[in-house]
């Protein structure tokens, strides 16, 4: 009871502020873009325009946030990217109107506004609404009912006219009946609210399947790109390295043919320097197969692989992996493998951490790693940073990355993919 209770009085103190929310800051915003784009053709709206939709799209994506936070309920964001390069003056800004305005999310987040601020405010301010009526109840048994039927009656308490202490009293109780109503419904009510934004902010099946498009097209340049500039570091490696090795080898076997029999203390030298380059190529061999898929990482899964990574790592690694039985694919345990060593190389290279947690888990169809690091922070996705390639490549399996990373620490990077276990 204590539990139903602290949830339908909390619930009620956000039903408050989400319908003084709507009714005040959605009214406005909506009123403020109506008359923006009323005033595109006299030109004046190109340049208010697109603020008022950054605004209004700080704001939609602000009840986004409530949602995760509150209830546990993800609401995507539809928006096109708009353009990267973008022209100043007049032109920008009529290039940047022009991309709001046909997006079809901009619109649909005009909508939810317009029903937020009517339909959502009714079911929100309920919550409150029900919780507070009783206190007025109470107030009018107290003898307040009195002076005001003496001023001119036609008091009513919902369905109940007051004109006695009687039916004052039957307010009182019907006030507690509306409370206790309210403790349980109150919560079904702010799910009822986000319900309705969910409906509207959330992209449609055709914006949905637009926007994986654009994403998969996106990613599956850097796919290739990645690819193309991989095959090169192995030919680059295998030129500069273990072929120069090789190379070398075989000159100073060819040497030692000729000197065994006139000089065979210089051929014996020369096959140990033979010998010497062999395991070195070999060396470097293993270390190119392993950069490119790590033996253990084929043999013992991606559990032990990451185990293996963070035992070569000079920082202390604590390393936590629950994951059921069953293995992902080997495309997907690869990209796994290699954002969790690009992100620890980052956080010993770059952020001074002297200590790193490594959580690895499954759960829900996705693959979930989050490394943390209580390095000096300071950390971002953009700017041409390793994080934005490390975006982009789990692009490719429709992964995605969240960083963390306030200045002065603690660094907290988490990585999504989703899969199926064999």
């Amino acid at each position: 009871m204590v539990t139903r209770t602290r949830a339908g009085l909390l619930a009620g103190g956000r039903g408050f502020g989400l319908s003084t929310s709507a009714m005040a800051v959605g009214i406005f915003l909506f009123t403020l873009a109506v008359v923006s784009i009323a005033l595109i053709p006299v030109g004046v709206g190109v340049f208010t325009t697109p603020a008022v939709l950054d605004a209004v799209r700080v704001y939609a994506n602000r009840r986004r946030s409530l949602a995760r936070e509150w209830l546990g309920m993800e609401i995507a964001v539809p928006y096109r990217p708009l353009p990267r390069e973008q022209r100043a003056g007049v032109l920008g800004a009529v290039e940047r109107c022009g991309a709001l305005l046909k997006d079809p999310a901009t619109w649909r987040d005009l909508e939810w506004l317009f029903v937020d601020m009517t339909a959502g405010a009714l079911i929100a301010v309920l919550a409150p609404a029900l919780l507070l009526y009783s206190v007025w109840g109470a107030v009018l048994a107290a003898g307040v009912w009195k002076p005001i039927d003496e001023a001119g009656g036609g008091l009513w308490f919902t369905f109940l006219h007051i004109t006695s202490q009687s039916t004052a009293n039957l307010a009182a109780v019907l006030g507690v009946a509306y409370a206790v109503l309210g403790l349980f419904v109150n919560p079904a009510l702010i799910r009822a609210n986000f319900t309705i934004a969910k409906s509207l902010l959330s992209p449609t099946r055709e914006q949905a399947l637009a926007l994986r498009v654009e994403r998969l097209t996106e990613t599956r340049h850097d796919a290739v790109d990645t690819s193309a500039a991989e095959l090169r570091r192995i030919e680059r490696d295998l030129h500069d390295g273990a072929q120069a090795r090789l190379v070398a080898m075989g000159m100073n076997l060819g040497t030692v043919e000729a000197l065994i029999e006139k000089d065979p203390a210089q051929a014996k030298a020369l096959l140990a320097k033979a010998r010497e380059s062999s395991a070195e190529a070999l060396a470097e061999l293993r270390d190119l197969v392993r950069g490119i898929h790590p033996p253990v990482l084929a043999e013992r899964g991606l559990g032990d692989a990451v185990r293996a990574l963070a035992l070569r790592l000079p920082v202390p690694v604590e390393v936590d992996v629950d994951l059921p039985a069953g293995r992902a694919g080997a495309p997907v345990e690869s990209a796994a493998y290699f954002a969790v060593s690009e992100v620890l190389t980052n956080a010993v290279k770059h952020a001074d951490a002297d200590r790193i947690w490594l959580d690895l888990s499954y759960g829900s169809g996705a693959l979930r790693i989050s490394v943390t690091d209580n390095g000096r922070g300071g950390a971002r996705v953009g700017g041409g940073s390793g994080l934005s390639g490390l975006e982009r490549r789990l692009g490719t399996f429709d992964g995605v990355l969240a960083v963390s990373s306030p200045v002065g620490g603690p660094t907290m990077v988490t990585m999504e993919i989703p899969c199926a276990l064999s």
